[in-house]
């Protein structure tokens, strides 16, 4: 044997693999040790992306919900029969029910000017629900009824705490005002309060509620304070019990003055502020009113426009990979056109928005913002996406599938269509899933074919002017009112939602008829 050895070769001869000695374990050891370098760098990676989309999942939805809930003003109100005429009961001016209430509410407020404050803290819409009961029921002109007329956006966001803070504290001593309404001096015994002259509007207000009213405190002396009644007092008797309100932010820079504030709070203690969800927001189209403003025009806008994309895309694509992968000869066209299409699933979004732009609106002139324009754009988008995954899934089929049906007498087009496709489709709907995903978030090509207009109506039809959920969202997220921030986040949300629930529709689908060879 040993001579059989020697007679070999020298690159035939087994080679001795040395283990054991000192320089062997060093260079394992060190393996090792990169390799848990390599774990851990990997794990520690995925930590920190984890933490990213956590944090920004959480500061959306802390940002969004405030969005789903909204706060009411719940009054009876009654319309008379000489003012709302059944025959055309939509033309009667239902905001004259809105400053009706508000004015049965605080009959004191009597200057132009508070009034039209008073009235600020309803929205231009309160009243929509009352004119919708009575255009579906007639009956009811003349009759009392309990109904919840919508706050403003700004009322409804100091409601939510979301604006001025305000500190409030127990007075010390007695407070004796001269006077119940107007310009009154109140005496302060021991008030803590600090002179400082007279308070304007630059300056964080403060007020004092006393003998069940209250004042804005203009100037402060030893001793006493000046000030103008708000809410009017019930006596001149001097007060123990009374509180000071002290505003971290002036009036000037409040979107609600001290008064607005006040009634708020005076409702808020009479139990005629209700807190409910916000069903505008999911029934109501656009508004440049943010209380009114809701995501139902865009929701529908996007279902229209997928409805298009998948139509055109979805078979389009499939019989594309069935060609190119069961039928097209092999050959410099077929070569090209495969390399076209892998290039195509590269393209920046906006070229298919310039080529919709060009070729559907200057070109075809088919009208701006139509669901159907915006389909047929992201079809392009997507199409080269579901080529490519349709053909991975038709050739995750066993060639043996086809064989075996050649062999028993199939043509080459029962074969595919009969036996490799049905066993392909988990795949092609998975990947026709996650390109309609990605058509659902994208902005840019729909904004060059002007599905960025501004759409109140919900659309009806495929031709009708509309608008989809991001570019909603892009809209809102530009606007300059405060409410809108929370809008923006909430329709953020929604969107999300529906791509979560599309990616899990495509996981289920991989499950459930996922086939292992």
């Amino acid at each position: 044997m040993s001579d059989l050895i020697a007679s070999q070769p020298v690159e035939a001869r087994p080679r001795s693999v040395d283990y054991k000695s000192a320089a062997a374990t060093a260079r394992l050891r060190a393996r090792y040790r990169t390799e848990t370098w390599f774990k851990y760098s990997g794990l520690v990676a995925i930590g920190i992306a984890t933490l990213f989309l956590a944090a920004l999942t959480i500061n959306i939805v802390r940002s969004g919900l405030p969005a789903f809930w909204t706060h009411s003003l719940v009054v009876t109100v009654q319309t008379s029969a000489e003012d709302v005429d059944a025959a055309d009961i939509r033309s009667f001016d239902y905001s004259k029910i809105g400053k009706g209430a508000l004015k049965v509410l605080f009959p004191d407020v009597k200057d132009r000017a508070d009034r039209k404050s008073l009235n600020a803290l309803l929205s231009s819409g309160a009243a929509d629900a009352v004119r919708e009961r009575l255009v579906a029921d007639p009956t009811l002109i003349g009759k009392a009824l309990d109904t919840s007329l919508l706050l403003s956006a700004d009322a409804d966001l100091y409601l939510k705490g979301d604006g001025t803070t305000i500190t409030i504290r127990p007075g010390t001593g007695t407070a004796t005002p001269s006077d119940t309404s107007g310009e009154i001096a109140i005496a302060l015994s021991n008030s803590g309060i600090v002179p400082g002259g007279v308070l304007d509007d630059k300056v964080p207000s403060l007020l004092l509620a006393l003998n069940g009213g209250i004042a804005k405190v203009t100037a402060v002396k030893s001793g006493s304070v000046t000030a103008t009644v708000i809410s009017p007092l019930t006596s001149t008797d001097a007060a123990s019990n009374w509180r000071l309100f002290s505003y971290s932010v002036p009036e000037s820079e409040r979107r609600l003055n001290d008064k607005q504030i006040t009634w708020l709070e005076q409702l808020k203690v009479h139990g005629l502020v209700q807190t409910h969800i916000n069903w505008l927001f999911f029934t109501s189209g656009d508004s440049r009113e943010p209380e009114l403003a809701g995501i139902r025009g865009a929701l529908v806008g996007t279902l229209l426009t997928l409805f298009v994309t998948l139509s055109l895309c979805l078979p389009i694509g499939v019989l594309a990979a069935i060609y190119l992968e069961a039928f097209a000869p092999k050959n410099r066209l077929t070569d090209l056109i495969e390399i076209n299409i892998n290039n195509l699933a590269a393209v920046p979004s906006i070229v298919f928005g310039l080529l919709g732009l060009a070729v559907f609106l200057n070109g075809m002139h088919l009208p701006r913002s139509a669901p159907l324009v915006g389909g047929v754009v992201l079809a392009l988008l997507v199409l080269p996406t579901i080529i490519i995954a349709s053909r991975a899934a038709l050739k995750s089929v066993p060639g043996s599938i086809k064989d075996a049906a050649l062999g028993v007498g199939a043509s080459q087009q029962q074969a595919v269509f009969h036996h490799v496709l049905p066993l392909a489709m988990p795949g092609i709907m998975t990947g026709t899933i996650i390109g309609m995903a990605r058509a659902l978030g994208e902005t840019a090509p729909l904004l060059m074919i002007g599905m960025v207009a501004f759409v109140v109506d919900v659309p009806r039809a495929f031709m009708d002017a509309a608008t989809v959920l991001p570019v909603q969202v892009y809209l809102w997220s530009d606007l300059p009112e405060q409410a809108f921030v929370a809008k923006t986040a909430a329709a953020s949300i929604v969107l999300l939602v529906v791509l979560f629930l599309m990616n899990g529709v495509a996981i289920v689908l991989r499950r459930r008829f996922e086939r292992r060879w």
